[in-house]
């Protein structure tokens, strides 16, 4: 038997084999090359569990956290043994939710009263023993309607049963267990507990945070850091859910599927105007007049500012609308990353000095030479938009580096009011699942970079790496300067998206690099019913701006 053995690092090793193998051996036989914890694998272009068996020619990719699916490999692994350890220290009756992404973790629930920094400390130990023992993590692959059975014996009416009863296309699931906990899963979990040993339980607010390696840093738990305005912009998302009576997948998919899908629409978009409302609102009380608005790729930036404007009008102001993206340097200046292509997203690609200088001379109510800048020939043009305010016009900044502080340091801070924006996806797919906000804006970008651009799926799957890579640097280190927090998911998008986003993810070909991840993200869109009718979305919706039909960009 040949194996091509590829690994992290991208180094491919051929050798002969004369029995079969796990991945598991291999990770044994290489142990010595490799840099961090391998936790998943991919098996002909396919993921796969660490022990599998190998028995004929093939490619095995070994992936450590820095790949996507190990990422989430490993969040499933030790979720379960989070699970486990709960159960341990308070009891098999104790419910456990998996709410949403917090502090370089997740913000999780234990329904139960007496949480403590104490209990804490009992669940971190518990799961610490269980690695050290090496518990093995058992799994078994179950078809839908063996998924279903084994639903129906549990308990008929759970967020797991709605979303199999309700997604058709939904065909499987992994069923995970260690000892005596069970959970299903809908990606692969390691072999043992002993692959888990970076973690961190922290007690936080009125639940626990399960806190583990950045993919920026695979070989620690980052330091703590308190994200108190996402903490709260989350839990105003559960108000809404709670509000509109959709608190997971299963409960969306039951609205599609009845007639209550337009009156969930109208109110997941009043919410939203209600809140752009509210913020236009503090901002003409607080008299601030350098509004920065900031926020990762696809998280509708573009209309959230302009419905900001026209709420501040509504308020009785007036205000300019800017992009810094009008303020880079010439082509010739720009910097170069480290594969030596443009780099766009770095501060130093803006020309901070002149935009400073045209922001100061506006608040000051003289007359400017705001630039417009020309992708085509690489330079800013002017004259061409020469304009001043008067002192009571606030102006609207957008770009991504509105929340970092040197873009306005020579501008007074009792004039800025920065906003940052992102779809906070706090629906979840059930108890033990939150949806990745990154999978849902990267879904937005596929769709809307086809739409716009003419870039296939197999072109933004490849640029996200870089894309977040570059968000990581510029922009959500700087989120907490915000002063307020916009969430511009739509309860109901990701069904939206599906039909619009699938067909592009299916035309990926099995030999392309980029064909596991589209398959992954193919088969998260399997969860929802799709919304193949989405003329009853209003017009100036966030989710416009990506599937087209916006009246506002």
């Amino acid at each position: 038997m040949r194996l091509e053995v590829v690994l992290p690092n991208g180094e491919t090793k051929l050798k002969e084999y004369e029995d079969a193998l796990t991945p598991e051996e291999l990770i044994e036989e290489y142990k010595d090359e490799i840099e961090h914890q391998v936790v998943s694998c991919r098996i002909k272009n396919r993921d796969a569990r660490l022990d599998e068996v190998i028995d004929e020619d093939c490619v095995v990719e070994l992936k450590d956290m820095t790949n996507p699916y190990g990422n989430m490999a490993y969040q499933a692994s030790l979720t379960l043994l989070y699970l486990k350890a709960i159960s341990d220290v308070l009891g098999p009756e104790v419910k456990t939710t998996i709410a949403n992404s917090l502090s370089r973790g997740l913000f999780t629930r234990i329904h139960t009263s007496g949480l403590t920094d104490e209990v804490a400390e009992a669940i971190q130990k518990r799961m610490e023993e269980l690695v050290e023992e090496d518990t093995p993590i058992k799994e078994k692959v179950t078809p839908r309607e063996e998924t279903l059975e084994y639903l129906e014996k549990r308990q008929k009416n759970t967020d797991e049963y709605k979303l199999f009863s309700t997604a058709s296309d939904l065909d499987h699931a992994f069923l995970a267990t260690i000892d005596d906990t069970s959970s299903l899963f809908y990606v692969h979990t390691v072999p043992s507990a002993r692959y888990l040993k970076l973690f961190e339980v922290r007690r936080y607010r009125n639940g626990m945070l399960l806190r583990f390696p950045h993919t920026s840093n695979v070989d620690v738990v980052p330091e703590y850091v308190e994200q108190k305005k996402m903490y709260e912009a989350f839990s105003e998302e559960t108000h809404w859910e709670n509000l509109m009576g959709v608190t997971t997948v299963g409960e969306l998919n039951e609205k599609v599927l009845s007639n209550e899908l337009k009156e969930l629409i109208m109110l997941s978009e009043a919410l939203h105007e209600k809140k752009i409302a509210e913020i236009a609102e503090e901002i003409k009380n607080a008299g601030k007049r350098i509004i920065l608005i900031a926020g990762p790729s696809s998280s509708g930036k573009t209309t959230f500012a302009k419905r900001l404007i026209i709420q501040l009008r509504v308020a009785g102001l007036k205000p300019l609308y800017l992009g810094t993206d009008d303020y880079f340097i010439d082509r010739e200046n720009m910097p170069v990353d480290e594969e030596g292509n443009m780099d766009f997203e770095a501060l130093s690609a803006v020309d901070v000095k002149l935009f400073t200088e045209q922001m100061n001379d506006l608040l000051a109510g003289k007359k400017v030479d705001i630039p417009e800048f020309n992708f085509l020939e690489g330079r800013k043009e002017f004259g061409k938009r020469i304009t001043s305010i008067d002192n009571s016009q606030p102006i609207v900044i957008e770009g991504i580096h509105g929340l970092n502080p040197e873009l306005t340091l020579g501008i007074s801070d009792e004039e800025k009011f920065k906003i940052y924006i992102s779809p906070l996806t706090q629906i979840n797919i059930d108890m033990h699942h939150r949806i990745p906000t990154t999978d849902a804006r990267m879904l937005r970008r596929l769709v809307r970079d086809y739409r716009t651009r003419g870039r296939d799926a197999r072109q933004t799957i490849s640029d996200w790496p870089s894309v977040r890579k570059g968000e990581e640097v510029y922009i959500f280190p700087y989120n907490s300067e915000a002063d307020v927090f916009f969430n511009s998911q739509c309860l109901y998008e990701l069904a939206v998206l599906k039909k619009h986003a699938q067909p592009l993810l299916k035309e990926i070909g099995k030999d392309e690099p980029e064909y596991p991840e589209a398959q992954r993200m193919s088969k998260f869109l399997d969860f929802f019913v799709s919304i193949e009718d989405d003329s009853i979305i209003a017009n100036n919706s966030i989710i416009r701006e990506f599937i087209g039909g916006s009246i506002i960009v």
